[in-house]
């Protein structure tokens, strides 16, 4: 029987036993500083007074991925339009996040966690050693710097939506 890479993959992204400890809602949210897909520098500071959805994703121009990707750009008005703002995180290299974000047009900010420090800072880090991936889960951050949701299964065909309704439910909108 033949075992494809991605249903290798897709066993190892499921060992439980792998995953790092999750800061809990209601938890400050861990910082980061990490360069977007043009080499600038941002940190989890940048965003304070605003609404922030932090989304991690495993790798760069993958099907979920791009389609996750692609959802968050097609709805980035809706984001602005009630003052939130979303930032895409994976273990990928700025060169990588540079072409995927070219590739799709993405408007928004995706980080560098090459080191993988802010995944593992967040819980969604999976390392075995010869492969590093972000596992694909989201947190909403509120102005303060709070965890007000965090998204253990995402679906990224319906995660935008069920972002955005989140954000305007915990707006009051």
């Amino acid at each position: 029987m033949k075992v494809t890479i991605t249903a290798r993959l897709t066993l190892l992204i499921s060992l439980p036993a792998l995953a790092n400890e999750t800061p809990e809602v209601g938890e400050a949210a861990p910082g980061f500083r990490l360069q977007d897909q043009n080499g600038d520098w941002h940190a989890l500071e940048d965003y304070r007074g605003t609404w922030l959805t932090v989304y991690f994703y495993p790798k760069d121009d993958t099907p979920g991925c791009t389609t996750e990707a692609c959802n968050f750009r097609d709805n980035i008005y809706a984001f602005k339009g009630i003052g939130a703002e979303v930032v895409g995180v994976s273990v990928d290299t700025v060169e990588s996040h540079k072409d995927f974000s070219d590739k799709y047009k993405l408007p928004f900010v995706i980080l560098a966690d090459e080191e993988g420090t802010t995944a593992e800072a967040y819980g969604v880090l999976r390392d075995w050693k010869l492969i590093q991936i972000a596992s694909r889960q989201s947190f909403i951050i509120d102005p303060d710097g709070i965890i007000a949701r965090h998204y253990e299964k995402v679906d990224p065909d319906t995660h935008t939506d069920e972002v955005l309704a989140d954000l305007k439910a915990l707006m009051g909108q």
